[in-house]
C-alpha cells in the first residue's frame, strides 16, 4: 500500500519535473493529475493511485510547500464535491476519462440541475422532461437556485423520463452542456445584493445518450449519491480549530475589549464549543467517508453547520453594536466562488441565511437524520406507489 513517505517522493519528483516558478499552472495542474497526485484515493489513469483519502492533506501540504498553485478549489465546488464522486462511482470508462481531468483542473466548471420552481424539498416531483429523440434526448423544463450556471460548461441535471410510473422511478440522470442553444441562464439577486445563483430555462436542449450517467429511470438513486456529497461538501469539509465564522467573532472579542459583555462573553463560549464539537464530528465523518461512500450522517454535519453559521454571524453582529448594522458592499455582482471571510460582518450575516437552504433544507435534513440515522418512523407518505403524472400540481 502507499505511504505517506512515497506519496511525499512522487510529489518531490513531479515538481523536479515541472518548476512551479517556471512552469504554466494549467500544465502543472494536468501533470499532478496524470501523476495519481489529485485525488489520490481515486483510480490510477482518473486523477489517483489508490492510496488511502486520508493522505490527501500529505500531498496537498507538500505542494503548498513548494509554492505550486492549487485548482481554486472554491471556484468549481460542485465540480469536484459533487459531480467528480458520483462520475467515478456510476460513470462509464468513457465518462470518467473525458470529464474527471478537465473537471479537477478546473478548466470546465460544472453546476446542479435539480431544483425546481414546484420541486425544490420535494425533488422527485420535479417536472423537467426528458424525451427520447435518435440517439440522444432532448429536455424541456426550468431549473432554480442554480449555482455558478453562469460560469458553467456542464451540469449535473435530473429529469423525468417516464410520466406513468411514481415518481422516484421515472427519473433518470445526465451531464448537460451548457454551452449550447436552448439553454438560457438568468441572474437570480439575493438578499446581498449579489447574484451567485440562477435560474435556468431548457427549451429544445440536446444531450446524447453517452452523457446520461446510470440506467434509464435510475436517477434518483445516482441523484442521492450526488446529494451525500453535496452534504458532506457543504457541512464536513476540514478545518483547524477556532476557524471559520467562530474564530471572526473570537479575534473580535480579544482585540476590542469595549465591546465586551458577560452575556455575549456566555454566548461566545456556548457556541465556541458548539463549533468544536461540530468540528470534531466532522473529522470522523471523513474517516468514515475514507472508508466508503458518505451515508446519511453528512446531513447531520450539514445541518449544525448552518444553524452555527448563522448563530455565530449574529453574534457577532451584535457584539458589534452599530458598527454591525453597517452594510456598505451592495455590489451587483456574480462572483465566482462564495467567500465569508473577505467581506464584513454584514455581509456574513446575511449570507448566513442562506446556509438552511443550499444543499438541502434544514426541515429536510431533521427528516433523514430521523428516518435514516436514528432509525424513528417515517412521515406518512401517499404518493409513492402513484403515477406521477396523476399527482396534484
Amino acid at each position: 500500500m502507499i505511504d505517506a513517505d512515497e506519496l511525499r517522493r512522487r510529489v518531490r519528483d513531479l515538481l523536479a519535473e515541472h518548476d512551479p516558478a517556471t512552469t504554466d499552472r494549467i500544465d502543472l495542474l494536468r501533470a499532478r493529475f496524470d501523476a495519481g497526485l489529485a485525488w489520490v484515493h481515486f483510480p490510477p489513469g482518473l486523477g489517483g493511485c489508490d492510496a488511502p483519502r486520508a493522505l490527501q492533506q500529505v500531498v496537498d501540504t507538500e505542494f503548498d510547500a513548494a509554492g505550486a498553485p492549487d485548482n481554486a478549489p472554491r471556484s468549481n465546488v460542485i465540480g469536484l464535491g459533487m459531480a467528480g464522486p458520483t462520475i467515478l462511482r456510476v460513470g462509464t470508462p468513457e465518462q470518467q476519462q473525458r470529464f474527471l481531468r478537465p473537471l479537477w483542473t478546473g478548466e470546465e466548471i460544472w453546476c446542479q440541475l435539480f431544483s425546481e420552481p414546484g420541486a425544490g424539498s420535494d425533488l422527485a416531483t420535479l417536472a423537467t422532461r426528458a424525451v427520447p429523440d435518435g440517439d440522444g434526448w432532448v429536455v424541456d423544463g426550468q431549473k432554480v437556485w442554480t449555482s455558478l450556471a453562469h460560469l458553467a460548461r456542464w451540469a449535473l441535471l435530473v429529469a423525468r423520463t417516464d410520466p406513468d410510473v411514481p415518481k422516484h422511478q421515472g427519473l433518470t440522470y445526465f451531464v448537460l452542456d451548457m454551452d449550447q442553444p436552448g439553454v438560457e441562464v438568468r441572474p437570480l439577486r439575493q438578499i446581498t445584493g449579489e447574484a451567485e445563483f440562477n435560474e435556468v430555462f431548457l427549451a429544445g436542449a440536446r444531450i446524447p445518450d453517452a452523457h446520461r450517467l446510470g440506467d434509464v429511470g435510475e436517477g434518483w438513486g445516482v441523484a442521492q449519491t450526488t446529494l451525500m456529497n453535496e452534504r458532506v461538501a457543504i457541512g464536513g469539509s476540514a478545518t483547524p480549530r477556532e476557524s471559520g465564522m467562530i474564530g471572526e467573532v473570537a479575534q473580535t472579542w480579544r482585540q476590542r475589549p469595549e465591546l465586551r459583555t458577560p452575556g455575549l462573553h456566555d454566548r461566545l463560549l456556548r457556541l465556541w464549543v458548539e463549533t468544536e464539537a461540530v468540528r470534531l464530528t466532522g473529522e470522523r465523518n471523513r474517516q468514515l467517508l475514507a472508508a466508503g461512500s458518505p451515508g446519511p450522517e453528512g446531513s447531520a454535519s450539514k445541518l449544525a453547520f448552518a444553524r452555527l453559521n448563522q448563530a455565530v454571524s449574529g453574534l457577532e453582529v451584535e457584539l458589534l453594536g452599530e458598527e454591525g448594522l453597517r452594510y456598505d458592499d451592495w455590489s451587483m455582482r456574480r462572483p465566482a466562488e462564495t467567500d465569508f471571510f473577505a467581506r464584513g460582518p454584514g455581509y456574513r450575516y446575511l449570507r448566513a441565511k442562506g446556509n438552511s437552504i443550499e444543499g438541502g433544507t434544514s426541515e429536510i435534513l431533521r427528516n433523514i437524520i430521523a428516518e435514516r440515522v436514528l432509525g424513528l418512523p417515517a412521515e406518512p407518505r401517499t404518493d409513492v406507489d402513484v403515477a406521477w403524472k396523476e399527482l396534484p400540481r
